[in-house]
């Protein structure tokens, strides 16, 4: 039987002109096996002046329209997507020996649809998002705390807690889809997607 697709990877690359497709399959393939967080992913950012910084989020949604996460949008990732709606994704899957790399820009998302998630949270997280001011400074750990039992005081009904408008969703639009496959003796399989000024999809093959 043939092992390989029509440009000679692995067939689970498959042979698609739609790159959503293949990050739905092998998203698939990673929550049977990952054991936490499949949909954890490495969101790289940068400010005005092109400093670049990392961290783990987790991926919320996709569709045809992009990859979605949320966050307190005054944070230090919240404002630098403000001031440079550019951003990248980083998907890496030990389990199954594969890679995803992702690169757009970001809009916010609608506010209902930010309600809608928003409102799929338990209390506490719907209470946390209120009381911690994301990445900036505290005086000590007791600061939070009692932030945290302010706002519960102030939403002591689980049912109503509003959404705080400085807490959000953006969803990254791709302009290009990096799939990267383990390779023995470090000679990995790589084939990349890229948007063409008509919208359409272009794949082709990377040297490892």
């Amino acid at each position: 039987m043939n092992q390989k697709n029509s440009l000679g990877l692995n067939n689970c690359f498959l042979d698609l002109d739609d790159p959503f497709e293949l990050f739905k399959t092998w998203m698939e393939e990673a929550k049977k096996s990952e054991l936490n967080d499949p949909n954890a992913v490495a969101l790289a950012t940068s400010d005005k002046n092109n400093y670049p910084s990392v961290r783990m989020v987790l991926l919320k949604d996709f569709n045809k329209n992009g990859f979605i996460f949320y966050t307190n949008l005054n944070s230090q990732k919240g404002n630098e997507l403000k001031e440079n709606p550019k951003a990248a994704m980083c998907f890496h899957w030990k389990s199954i020996l594969r890679q995803i790399r992702i690169s757009g820009t970001v809009s916010l998302v609608e506010d209902k649809v930010a309600d809608v998630y928003y409102n799929s949270r338990g209390y506490e997280s719907r209470i946390g998002a209120w009381a911690s001011n994301q990445s900036e400074k505290l005086d000590n750990r007791d600061q939070l705390i009692n932030s945290i039992e302010k706002y519960k005081k102030k939403y002591d009904d689980e049912n109503k807690v509003p959404r705080p408008s400085h807490w959000s969703g953006w969803n990254l639009s791709p302009l290009n889809f990096e799939f990267w496959l383990d390779g023995d003796n470090r000679i990995h399989e790589r084939l990349k997607y890229t948007k063409n000024d008509n919208g359409d999809w272009i794949r082709f093959l990377l040297s490892p």
